[in-house]
């Protein structure tokens, strides 16, 4: 289960010193029990996954603002990498482009990129694949062009 998993590593980080590594997970749990307290419930798989990447994109968003000789960029892609490894890979960009030539006609015939990314998107749910939404777009966009 991912949050025994997280409680792990947060064990480990605490006696290798790895404080970068403990914060973040830390912080990861606290949201994920917040998320558990609302919902008076424990959270599913996926939803503890959400509430990862969540804390992902906040970093990600973060890292766009700083300049590169910000002290905190090292810190906040350590963090980011540490939160990725609990979650499953993503499909490269050539991997959704693949996946999604046999929705291909489909896709090309939308009314519009918008419609024709909610298919792509639809398509990914129901397969249960985890992707990017920007690279899902920009394959829909290739997609459309060819």
């Amino acid at each position: 289960m991912l949050v025994e998993d997280i409680k792990k590593r947060v064990v480990v980080a605490v006696k290798e010193g790895d404080t970068i590594t403990r914060d973040v997970l830390r912080l990861a749990l606290g949201e994920i029990q917040t998320a558990e307290a609302r919902k008076n419930a424990p959270l599913s798989e996926e939803d503890v996954a959400a509430a990862l990447r969540k804390l992902i994109k906040s970093n990600e968003e973060t890292l766009a603002a700083l300049t590169s000789a910000d002290s905190r960029v090292a810190e906040l892609t350590r963090e980011i990498d540490v939160l990725v490894s609990f979650l499953p890979a993503q499909l490269s960009s050539a991997e959704i482009v693949e996946a999604l030539a046999a929705q291909a006609e489909v896709i090309k015939g939308a009314i519009s990129s918008g419609q024709a990314t909610g298919i792509a998107m639809k398509f990914f749910k129901a397969t249960g694949a985890h992707v990017n939404g920007a690279d899902v777009t920009a394959a829909v966009k290739q997609l459309r062009e060819a």
